[in-house]
């Protein structure tokens, strides 16, 4: 039975990203991200817990302020561990394989101003490395831009 685990966030950053230098070389970012909905007068905020390896935390720590607006593609993870009482803690996150700056909710730089970034794969990179088949990504970051003259008329998209 097939199944997915893709998440796609567009929000502001909570706080700047806490990088982390591991023993085996890796690099891992971490953060947090508010979406907000609204439903007719009333706006609720969701805060999501981003975890980011290798060049993708590179580029966070780089990049990535309090207040930035980032669209975050990844996977779900939950976990487990026990605190300094022997209290068992839940913790849900965001495993982070793509991420594009998009800009800052307070005012700061567009995204015209803004450096922006994209880097895929170093997650799935670093969290399938015991695996048989790899992925060959490309370690640089890089920025695409889409505009509607990308598209035609005869283009197969049902909207």
């Amino acid at each position: 039975m097939a199944s997915v685990n893709r998440v796609i966030l567009l929000g502001n950053l909570g706080k700047d990203p806490e990088v982390r230098n591991l023993e085996s070389g890796k690099k891992v970012a971490n953060f947090s991200l508010a979406t907000a909905e609204k439903y007719g007068d009333k706006e609720t905020t969701t805060w999501h817990t981003i975890v980011l390896w290798e060049k993708l935390a590179e580029v966070a720590e780089k990049y990535l302020k309090k207040g930035a607006q980032v669209y975050v593609e990844g996977k779900i993870s939950n976990r487990s561990y026990d605190d300094k009482d022997g209290v068992k803690k839940y913790i849900t996150e965001i495993i982070g394989s793509s991420l594009t700056m998009i800009g800052s909710k307070q005012g700061g730089s567009s995204s015209s101003e803004t450096p922006a970034a994209k880097a895929e794969g170093s997650a799935e990179n670093y969290m399938n490395k015991n695996k048989s088949q790899t992925t060959s990504t490309d370690s640089s970051t890089t920025s695409q831009v889409f505009d509607s003259s990308t598209f035609t008329a005869d283009d197969d998209l049902p909207f």
